[in-house]
């Protein structure tokens, strides 16, 4: 069975063509007008060994706003539709990653309950042209499309690259193995017996 969703999105900002696959190789293929979402997104890719393919366009005339939520929203959608009904998932996934002298640590739940609890002080407020605030509407965008339960934490660090990449790492690492398939799991892993 593969496991993989596809996604198209346009609208008047922004035109995404999105195909995420759960079970892949760290493959990323990626056309996206912001260069340093692009290096996030390979990082996600590659250390939590799915394989991804993005074409993304959008205003960056204006800002990285409308691009960086948008492909955040077609990655949660592309997710959920990836995993389906969830049957012998493991369904939890945490990871605690350190990148320098930064340490985050990233904790989700599959859960069909979308939120986002963020606490990571992001130094600067740009990373060269990328408003760093934006970090934060991907993941949030992210986390609502994909009725995830997202915990993201920052327990120190003082450059805000080395915090945003280790933030998009552990994201990775603790969302493949959320997404590994347990053998022992029968059906959902929920005594309600459903997580939709």
């Amino acid at each position: 069975m593969t496991r993989s969703g596809s996604i198209m999105r346009k609208t008047r900002e922004t035109d995404i063509d999105l195909q995420f696959d759960v079970d892949g190789k760290g493959k990323a293929e990626l056309e996206v007008q912001v260069p340093f979402l692009s290096h996030m997104l390979e990082l996600f890719t590659k250390h939590g060994l799915f394989n991804l393919k993005v074409s993304g366009k959008g205003d960056v005339e204006v800002d990285d706003h409308h691009l960086t939520e948008d492909i955040g929203i077609c990655l949660g959608q592309a997710l959920r539709e990836a995993i389906g009904d969830k049957q012998g998932m493991k369904r939890y996934g945490s990871m605690i990653l350190p990148m320098d002298e930064a340490l985050v640590t990233v904790a989700l739940d599959l859960s069909d309950r979308p939120h986002l609890e963020w606490h990571a002080d992001i130094p600067s407020e740009k990373i060269g042209t990328f408003d760093t605030e934006n970090v934060h509407e991907f993941f949030w965008k992210l986390a609502l499309e994909a009725r995830m339960n997202l915990h993201i934490v920052v327990h120190h660090g003082h450059n805000s690259h080395h915090i945003t990449e280790a933030m998009f790492k552990a994201f990775g690492r603790a969302l493949d193995e959320a997404t590994e398939i347990d053998p022992r799991v029968e059906g959902v892993p929920s005594t309600k017996g459903s997580l939709s």
